[in-house]
């Protein structure tokens, strides 16, 4: 069942519980007897896994340090083009 917040003009604001079957019905205040105004109020969700996290498990904050740039790979050939066929006159 949930739970509904209501205002009463005399006594101010209170919860009842209710069915969604009786939504629409009336409902009085206890103290004054008075109909009272169902109030809009956000949803109250749990998602309550059922135990705490850990200190472990608590995320950390992370800070970005200064990184140097890394060594390039590539590196000059000294050769010219290793990879092609030399373009030199054939000697024969």
């Amino acid at each position: 069942m949930p739970l509904y917040d209501y205002r009463c003009t005399h006594c101010g604001d209170f919860e009842r519980w209710l069915q969604i079957a009786d939504l629409d019905l009336p409902v009085h205040c206890s103290d004054c007897n008075q109909v009272a105004i169902r109030l809009i109020s956000a949803p109250n969700i749990s998602l309550n896994t059922g135990r705490f996290p850990k200190q472990s498990e608590i995320p950390q904050v992370v800070t970005r340090k200064q990184i140097s740039p890394l060594p390039t790979r590539l590196q000059q050939a000294r050769a010219g083009r290793p990879w092609m066929v030399s373009h030199s006159p054939a000697r024969f």
